[in-house]
């Protein structure tokens, strides 16, 4: 951890936008101190009048994902080689940095819902504060190796997932929102490439337990952030179910993106050309590049549930 973060000011700046130069949500909403925001707020709920109830539902879904940042900067300051209070400059200063860009997703996405008069905003607040309350356990522990294998698939996952919501909402006549989640999937794919870039700099320095950390996530399986989630009255975990379904459905965020990011993440990291491997990291090499054969041959027999799920959220 200190061998790369010896150059975390360039990542700073290679993956991070200077603060007054990035966009806020308030650059995308109604500003309330004009005189025709009624009318721009009228208009935005004629527009979202039209989405489908599976894709609202996975709005909101995603929002309260992106919303659940305090549980995720928590974790992330107690890895190992993270220590905000000797080294504040350091490694808490990218972990800081990288949530306050974060959370300007949750903060638009939340007020666009709000605005749009679809979604019953007591019933999903209590999902959120459930899901920061719950925590989260994502099989890394406090192993900077795991953390960065998990970030970089997340990354990629919320990329995927906010890019096929702006794409549907052009679909469905709306390009505002389109608009909306298509600046929150290009945040994703700038912080995906900077949690690959950190494990590719392990794997020029300790590439054998590299190899046998993501051998471990692999068989673990990547599971999503808001894995935890819920409706008052409902078990911990079982709305996600449902919101998994509905983001199938829709086609937002499938078994098969999963396993196209699995392959795009050994094509980055040049895992099927690593070398000078002790014998545990070449089996663990073998099993990864073989994965995505045998995940495709499980998807193939995997249907969709397309049961249909009243959740609490949308009125």
């Amino acid at each position: 951890m200190q061998f790369i973060g010896q150059k975390l000011d360039s990542v700073l700046t290679d993956y991070l936008k200077p603060i007054e130069e990035n966009w806020q949500p308030s650059d995308f909403l109604p500003d309330f101190s004009k005189e025709n925001f009624v009318e721009e707020v009228k208009l935005l709920k004629e527009s979202a009048r039209e989405l489908p109830y599976d894709y609202v539902a996975v709005l909101i879904g995603d929002t309260i994902t992106e919303e659940a940042l305090p549980t995720y900067e928590s974790w992330l300051m107690d890895v190992i080689g993270v220590d905000q209070v000797h080294d504040p400059k350091g490694w808490a200063q990218w972990v800081r940095a990288w949530t306050a860009e974060e959370n300007r997703h949750g903060d638009l996405l939340n007020k666009y819902l709000y605005l749009s008069g679809r979604v019953n905003m007591r019933a999903m607040e209590v999902s959120t504060q459930y899901l920061i309350a719950d925590g989260f356990d994502i099989g890394t522990g406090r192993d900077p190796y795991r953390n960065f294998v998990y970030t970089s698939f997340q990354e990629l996952a919320t990329n995927v997932s906010h890019r096929r919501t702006a794409t549907l909402a052009k679909q469905f006549g709306n390009p505002h929102l389109s608009k909306i989640c298509g600046v929150i999937a290009a945040d994703e794919m700038r912080h995906a490439k900077a949690y690959k870039s950190f494990v590719s700099r392990i794997f020029e320095v300790d590439a054998s337990e590299m190899m046998l950390a993501l051998e471990d996530m692999m068989r673990k399986k990547i599971v999503m952030p808001a894995h935890f989630l819920r409706e008052t009255g409902v078990r911990m975990g079982d709305t996600f179910s449902h919101f998994s379904d509905a983001a199938q459905r829709l086609g937002v965020y499938t078994t098969n993106d999963y396993i196209e990011i699995l392959d795009s993440l050994l094509d980055e990291w040049q895992i099927e050309h690593m070398r000078d491997l002790n014998e545990k990291a070449e089996k663990a090499r073998d099993y990864l590049l073989a994965l995505p054969a045998r995940l495709r041959r499980v998807a193939d027999r995997t249907k969709v549930p397309e049961l249909s799920y009243e959740f609490s959220w949308i009125g």
